[in-house]
């Protein structure tokens, strides 16, 4: 009896194995779906197609990658033979590579399959880190690419331009190729192809952002032509760099709009992008005087992240230079690797100014010398340094005060009533405006792009009825005519 439960067992597992299919077979089936999508015209299966392959991407191995070429491409054309001396030799055959091998082959010159055949090496060989292969592999689709104007192709085009920049970017050559990515957005504009302009708009963007050509960026930018977004995933990555730039320019509320922005609309599974979101987030907010809640530090998967930007904020809360000092110096390697130090050194001016704040608050009357003391600083006329920023201070509006110079002391007002000034308008007005830019952006995303083959239709449906209404009005003047006379 036990034994024929454990046969039962075994061909219950057998049945169920056999019903999963293989990595070569979902392969196969990637490719018809990409060749459905070209025949019908439909942008949409191939998009599908690019989903499943992402999903397939870890699974991928020589041998399979082989066996699929063979599949896909005529034995012996330029294609197969240049994708097959990009991968490394395998004698160890898979058991679906021997099925494969048998099986009948597409043997079509598709355009859209050929570069998906690109983009499949590529992607292997960028995750093996076989990088010099990975580069020449990924100019040789872009020259390919270039000699191809087809709607089908835009998609796949799409993304052999990220894994192209990023196997430059990798061994740190992304510099040579910032004329080819101006020469291929210059092409897409030419071609209406908006979301390979998308892309390569994104992609130059992070070419100058990455060597600090943050002017050249923002030429770019202001006049590359700008549209309805086609990828959200393009659109939070364009926000992003617009935010550094913006920082980088002095705007920080723009900046602070655009990088939050940029965190909100990003997919939950993208954990780094919107970790660097909200990095360059929280230093904006304390440049413009703001201290970021506490929720934004405890979010899951940033807490280790976000440590030392949490250290941060609390120093420029409180108020402390010295804390700053140790702060900054305590994560020096990580602000340098997140290319915020810069930013960080323009935060010293903020948090002296709340150290000021908050002693103009706790005492009436108090010498520039305590002053000095309490925002220990460390220089050598600290009396005369403390004098200038308590005066630039009162100047800027940052504390109610006034300086006597005879007596050496700073002397505070009292505290008025703040709903006697314009702080709680400007709070309100501030959050009316981001409410009524959410749902103009909830407003604006639930449009559809009008067809125009149902355009042309009604219009002569119109044309047609606006005649006849024409004819029959002057049938019945005409009429009218007659009984006159």
């Amino acid at each position: 009896m036990t034994q024929d439960v454990e046969m039962k067992e075994v061909a219950t597992s057998n049945s169920v194995s056999s019903n999963v299919p293989s990595t070569l077979q979902q392969l196969k089936e990637i490719a018809s779906l990409i060749e459905n999508g070209t025949y019908e015209k439909e942008v949409r299966k191939i998009v599908r197609a690019i989903r499943f392959t992402i999903v397939l991407r870890k699974k991928l191995k020589p041998s399979l990658l082989h066996a699929f070429l063979n599949y896909a491409l005529i034995p012996g054309s330029e294609a197969h033979t240049r994708l097959s001396a990009y991968l490394p030799k395998d004698d160890e055959q898979d058991m679906e590579v021997d099925t494969a091998t048998s099986a009948t082959s597409v043997k079509q010159s598709l355009p859209e399959l050929e570069i998906y055949c690109y983009l499949l090496v590529l992607i292997f060989l960028i995750d093996q880190k076989r990088l010099s292969e990975a580069k020449a592999c990924s100019s040789a689709s872009i020259a390919r690419l270039r000699n191809m104007s087809r709607r089908t192709v835009d998609v796949l085009a799409s993304r052999l331009f990220f894994y192209y920049s990023l196997s430059y970017e990798l061994t740190g050559d992304l510099a040579e190729i910032r004329g080819n990515l101006l020469a291929l957005h210059r092409i897409a504009t030419l071609r209406h192809d908006e979301l390979g302009q998308e892309t390569l708009l994104n992609l130059l963007l992070r070419n100058y952002l990455h060597y600090n050509l943050y002017d050249q960026a923002e030429k770019l930018r202001s006049k590359a032509p700008r549209f309805e977004a086609h990828s959200n995933q393009q659109f939070c990555r364009y926000l992003f760099y617009l935010g550094k730039i913006r920082t980088i320019q002095l705007e920080y509320t723009d900046a602070k709009e655009s990088l939050l922005q940029a965190a909100r609309k990003a997919p939950a599974s993208a954990l780094g992008f919107r970790v660097q979101c909200n990095k360059w987030a929280v230093i904006v907010r304390l440049l413009l005087g703001e201290i970021p809640e506490r929720t934004v530090f405890m979010q899951k998967g940033m807490r280790k992240a976000l440590r030392p930007y949490f250290e941060l904020t609390n120093a420029v809360r409180v108020g402390d230079l010295e804390l700053f000092r140790n702060v900054a110096d305590k994560f020096a390697s990580t602000f340098n690797s997140d290319r915020t130090h810069n930013l960080i050194v323009r935060l010293r001016h903020n948090v002296i100014r709340t150290g000021l704040r908050n002693i103009s608050i706790s005492y009436s009357r108090i010498s520039l010398k305590d002053v000095a003391e309490k925002l220990r600083l460390n220089s050598e006329n600290p009396v005369a340094d403390a004098e200038s920023i308590v005066a630039k201070a009162i100047r800027d509006g940052a504390i109610d005060a006034t300086i006597d110079h005879a007596n050496g002391w700073m002397v505070s007002k009292e505290t008025g009533d703040v709903y006697s000034t314009n702080e709680p308008q400007l709070a309100f007005n501030s959050r009316i405006a981001f409410c009524l830019n959410m749902h103009n952006e909830a407003v604006r995303a639930l449009r559809f792009p009008p067809n125009n083959q149902k355009k042309e239709k009604e219009s002569a449906e119109k044309r047609r009825e606006r005649q006849q209404q024409e004819q029959e009005l002057a049938k019945h003047i005409a009429e009218e005519d007659d009984d006159d006379f």
